[in-house]
């Protein structure tokens, strides 16, 4: 399956709420998107790793992508060495992605910085011919390197490199991310709070939205950081 965007989090529900509304509006505009999730958040304080399977499956349907796949790697102890990088690699050669948009190169869960950097080095890797891997069907596969490795925003406010225009799709977004029933605000719930289940923190989604938006001229936006200088062919090309 070759994809135009492959984006990857360290646990179901980074995705959706580093870049969900970006990816909704690729779906929009015809393009081939995936998801793969590192680990099935088998630590988190509330809900169980059976229902985060639920709860990602639902998201990501509402968000329209065209696969969903998790790595089972351990939540809060995977490690970024050969094992884990290989593991990445023969997904990354499979799906051939164009971009791949992956977890914060710093934050507040050590999870995310780990995952930021497992991605990005599996993904120069693989491009290197001399590393072998191989499908489920034990053919050969091609190596692939993706033309661009972006990093979405998540708890920590960074400054971004690229904020995307996402005004019309931050609804599909917000419905995407309460998809995690049991993660976020939920009066009724009687779970442990976390500081992701708060209403400020849901209501926080959106404002930051509003603001990357107001700072580029749009109603809401989201913010990547880049790997290498983004390049145009034109100054007309960027608004």
């Amino acid at each position: 399956m070759k994809l135009d965007i492959l984006a990857i989090g360290a646990h179901p529900d980074d995705v959706e709420l580093g870049c969900g509304a970006t990816l909704a509006k690729e779906v929009s505009n015809g393009k081939k998107i995936g998801i793969i999730d590192l680990t099935r958040g088998e630590l988190g304080t509330r809900g169980t790793a059976e229902t985060r399977d639920e709860e990602s499956f639902n998201a990501a349907k509402i968000l329209g992508v065209k696969s969903r796949y998790n790595m089972q790697f351990a939540d809060g102890f995977f490690v970024n060495d050969k094992l884990h990088q290989l593991e990445l690699i023969k997904m990354i050669r499979f799906y051939r992605p164009e971009i791949v948009i992956c977890n914060a190169i710093e934050d507040r869960h050590i999870d995310h910085a780990k995952g930021s950097k497992l991605v990005s080095d599996s993904c120069f890797l693989s491009g290197l011919r001399k590393i072998d891997t191989f499908n489920k069907d034990n053919t050969a596969q091609d190596a692939w390197r993706p033309k661009a490795v972006y990093h979405y925003i998540q708890w920590q406010d960074l400054e971004p490199d690229i904020v995307v225009d996402v005004s019309g799709y931050m609804d599909k977004k917000m419905e995407a991310v309460l998809a995690y029933k049991t993660q976020f605000y939920d009066p009724n719930n009687n779970e442990p709070e976390t500081p992701i289940s708060s209403k400020n923190f849901t209501d926080s989604i959106k404002y930051r939205a509003r603001n990357l938006g107001r700072l580029v001229g749009a109603e809401y936006g989201e913010g990547f950081t880049a790997e290498r200088y983004p390049a145009v062919e034109s100054l007309f090309d960027l608004k």
